[in-house]
């Protein structure tokens, strides 16, 4: 494909999302009608929709109107890529830009639009970040780093990165882990190496590594609402030994591959059966959240949030911690985090804890703005006191 024909694609895509699709279904069902479309072609259409979601109010500024066609023109005016070549109507390529497209290019004015959030997101990035707040919501607009978590039970960091220069994938350590390499270059190798296939390596961002490297020392532990897994996968590489849940098992399919793969031994726990195998010394609730810290890799994401389900989230984060408490040993401990930036999904979280149980402490807070080297996070520590 040209790359006139990609951003026709992108376009394409976009039209789809905006009329309601999830992104990553809408770029499938994409796939899937056009077979001639090879992996690299898939991958820039991918990348240009991605992009164009990060960006979306600066660009549809830029473009005149919040359509696939006009964001794209206004993301790659924003690029500073020659519009000229790419909207040539040739070989399958978008249809030139008419006057008013050429002609428009309004500048984003509005903090929204500069910051590339809902109107009603500004103030609770403010609050939450103080003079941080433009810092992260620029990088949110920019894509997220590639990090590897090293199983350092079986390799170390340094012989990782030598092992990944010879598949031809260029990695570094990444500072705010010790378990962390960030690749910079042949990313989308990772997966095919033969590190990916060994469990010697999994995909897993560098904040979220230390967010287990923090975690207070236990025998037993528990993670709570593990998802995919990726923390738990954690937890057993640093030798503790690990039970995962999950309200929907659904979303723990992949974690006995992954286990397996790692060479890794996890409990999959249902919900029926948490009373009879508790107390554990630590449960982790890494709880439902907006995700903000992490919307550089879900960008869809920032713009379906809205007051009502931020609030529904919230009441959910309380109802977790409140129930994982009957899983805690009476000197356990208790730990809270999120992919989140917002106050309200974090402090105010802990606060609200230490409000309903007056016999709990917190002994430990971090947060985790989004940067270069990882996603935004937060995390708590709470015992008895």
């Amino acid at each position: 494909m040209t790359p006139g024909a990609r951003v026709a694609a992108a376009i394409d895509v976009l039209d789809v999302i905006l009329a309601g699709a999830a992104a990553e279904q809408a770029l499938t069902r994409w796939a899937r009608g056009n077979r001639f479309a090879g992996s690299k072609d898939r991958a820039a259409i991918r990348d240009h929709v991605f992009d164009a979601l990060r960006c979306k109010r600066s660009a549809a500024a830029l473009g005149g109107a919040e359509t696939g066609r006009a964001i794209m023109i206004g993301l790659l005016r924003q690029q500073g890529a020659d519009l000229a070549a790419l909207f040539s109507g040739q070989g399958h390529a978008p249809a030139p830009l008419d006057e008013a497209e050429r002609e428009h290019g309004t500048p984003p004015l509005e903090k929204a639009d500069l910051w590339n959030l809902p109107e009603w997101l500004v103030p609770a990035f403010e609050i939450s970040l103080g003079p941080d707040a433009s810092d992260a919501a620029r990088s949110l607009q920019s894509r997220a780093p590639v990090s590897l978590r090293v199983n350092t039970r079986r390799m170390t960091r340094d012989a990782v990165i030598t092992a990944l220069a010879n598949e031809g994938i260029h990695a570094d350590p990444n500072p705010l882990s010790k378990t962390a390499v960030t690749v910079a270059d042949g990313a989308r190798r990772v997966r095919a190496s033969r590190l990916f296939q060994d469990g010697l390596i999994e995909l897993q961002d560098a904040a979220s590594q230390e967010i287990v490297a923090l975690l207070p020392e236990g025998g037993r532990c528990l993670d709570y609402c593990a998802g995919g897994g990726g923390k738990a996968l954690a937890m057993a590489a640093a030798g503790r030994q690990v039970a995962a849940h999950d309200i929907d098992p659904r979303r723990m399919q992949d974690l006995p591959a992954r286990a397996r793969r790692a060479q890794a031994t996890i409990d999959q726990i249902d919900t029926a059966s948490l009373e009879a195998t508790a107390p554990f010394d630590v449960v982790l609730c890494d709880a439902p959240c907006s995700g903000s810290g992490s919307w550089r890799r879900a960008p869809q994401a920032k713009w379906l949030l809205t007051p009502e389900r931020l609030e529904h989230l919230i009441r959910l984060q309380d109802d977790i911690l409140d129930q994982a408490i009957g899983l805690v040993t009476p000197k356990g401990w208790l730990v809270y985090a999120t992919c989140s930036l917002l106050t309200s999904e974090n402090e105010d979280r802990i606060a609200a804890f230490l409000d309903r149980h007056d016999d709990w402490i917190c002994t430990f807070q971090r947060r985790f703005n989004v940067t270069d080297n990882g996603d935004g996070f937060f995390t708590a520590h709470l015992t008895r006191a």
